[in-house]
């Protein structure tokens, strides 16, 4: 997700909506810090700067504990996160069903 996408077109590049963004995009799985860090394409000091903040709106949640690792996941139990998830999908995903592939 190094690259702009329309989703950061319309909501901006900063490193919230890049998480929130790899985070949708993954929405079934759940990730650990690292793992959110490396995806949403910055450094963990950035992530960990902006983490509470995503905590603080339960735009995420913590999943299970492998060892010490925390998995979290997208919070899809709320209504920003559902309303995201359905700005998303209008953005990237529906207009890809729509592109023609050509062999």
């Amino acid at each position: 997700m190094l690259s702009e996408t329309k989703f950061t077109k319309v909501l901006g590049d900063s490193p919230k909506v890049k998480v929130l963004e790899f985070l949708i995009e993954g929405r079934e799985l759940d990730y650990s810090l690292t793992d959110i860090a490396e995806g949403s394409g910055m450094g963990r000091t950035t992530l960990f700067r902006i983490w509470d903040d995503l905590v603080a709106l339960k735009m995420v949640k913590q999943t299970r504990t492998i060892g010490n690792a925390k998995l979290f996941k997208l919070n899809t139990d709320t209504k920003a996160a559902k309303k995201l998830v359905k700005l998303f999908d209008a953005l990237v995903v529906e207009p890809l069903g729509k592109e023609k592939i050509l062999v």
